[in-house]
């Protein structure tokens, strides 16, 4: 058994197994979105080691839209970090158009139908890459889009990505429970009260200037 196999424990609590990449994954993803609430630019490289683990968790669960995110997670990860670090003067928070909203609602529609559809066939069309259907494609797919789309507007200090991540959460706490990976859900349990915390903080810093 190797260091990345989910079998791997790291350490059980109440009875409940972690292993090492479920840990490692989650403990970076909390220390990441609390630095984002923050507006902190410490949120992009603590971001990349929850991208990482998390791709390969995903893996082995089979849920393989949450897998695939994080490969994009990790791209606009590097843009992120560098639109925040490069802007000679610091980039304020702002809010998204009423037509931008509506933008953000339809391309959330069309893109869980588009992409829970194609996860939903995964198996069938690349069976020699993924031998086990995928688990809950719809809700997955769902999670992300959301997530693509909220950390686009994170990455350009829109207020709606919390939003979007609170929606998100509250799916993935529900989700990852079902599956099972119950650290995971505790997680993203924490990261909706902190994703509250960042839309109220957010707005608070809109509003003042």
């Amino acid at each position: 058994m190797h260091f990345f196999d989910i079998g791997n424990i790291a350490v059980s609590v109440m009875g409940y197994p972690i292993s090492w990449v479920e840990l490692i994954g989650t403990l970076f993803g909390l220390i990441s979105v609390f630095y984002a609430s923050r507006a902190n630019i410490l949120t992009w490289p603590t971001g990349i080691i929850n991208e990482l683990f998390l791709f390969i968790l995903f893996f082995q669960v089979q849920l393989y839209a949450d897998m695939f995110l994080q490969v994009y997670f990790f791209i606009v990860t590097i843009y992120g970090w560098y639109n925040w670090k490069t802007n000679t003067v610091e980039k304020k928070v702002s809010a998204t158009t009423a037509k931008g909203r509506l933008v953000l609602i339809a391309a959330t529609a069309v893109g869980t139908v588009a992409f829970g559809y194609l996860f939903q066939h995964i198996h069938i069309l690349l069976p020699a890459y993924f031998k086990t259907p995928a688990a809950y494609p719809f809700a997955d797919s769902f999670v992300m889009i959301l997530s693509i789309l909220a950390t686009i507007l994170l990455a350009r200090k829109k207020l709606e990505n919390w939003v979007l991540w609170i929606t998100g959460d509250v799916v993935c706490v529900v989700l990852y429970f079902k599956k099972q990976i119950y650290f995971l859900s505790l997680e993203y349990l924490i990261f909706l009260g902190l994703a509250s915390y960042g839309l109220y903080h957010w707005n608070k810093t809109m509003k003042n200037g």
